[in-house]
């Protein structure tokens, strides 16, 4: 197979990848949608909105290089596309170290917990197999950086 080929066999696997990518971000945002509306403690339903935000910021990154490699063009940054907060579990760990005598769990919040590390977990897992499998310095940087706010996602939950 020639390079044109090789070219057009690495953009089919990019754009499979995002299209999943893009499944697996919104599952996470319907859940996290859910969660939000059921949780019973203030911190929890904090901290789920903020993840339900930020999985529509990945699915926003997505469908923009999505519908540029669809266009035919090659992988474009995601300028704008950034999360407007810094690191999840730093600001989650003062929050709970400011109101943690105040906060009661219920079950459900309990469980909802360990979906959403669950959910994080497979993410993390699914960008890192992708990861080895990217050529284009885009690609691999779009990744990294999915994995960067998908470990912090994990992190904030654990």
């Amino acid at each position: 197979m020639g390079k044109g080929g090789d070219m057009k066999k690495d953009m089919d696997r990019s754009l499979k990848m995002l299209s999943t990518a893009l499944e697996m971000e919104e599952k996470g945002r319907a859940f996290y949608e859910r969660v939000v509306s059921t949780c019973t403690n203030s911190l929890g339903k904090e901290m789920f909105t903020t993840l339900m935000e930020d999985e529509t910021v990945h699915m926003d990154r997505i469908k923009k290089i999505y519908e540029s490699l669809c266009g035919g063009e090659s992988w474009c940054t995601w300028d704008g596309s950034e999360l407007p907060h810094g690191n999840l579990t730093a600001i989650f760990k003062k929050m709970a170290k400011e109101h943690g005598s105040e906060i009661d769990v219920e079950t459900g919040d309990l469980e909802a917990l360990d979906i959403g590390i669950d959910f994080e977990a497979r993410s993390v897992e699914f960008y890192e197999t992708q990861l080895q499998k990217a050529t284009d310095k885009l690609e691999r940087d779009f990744i990294k950086e999915m994995i960067v706010e998908e470990k912090d996602h994990y992190a904030a939950l654990e």
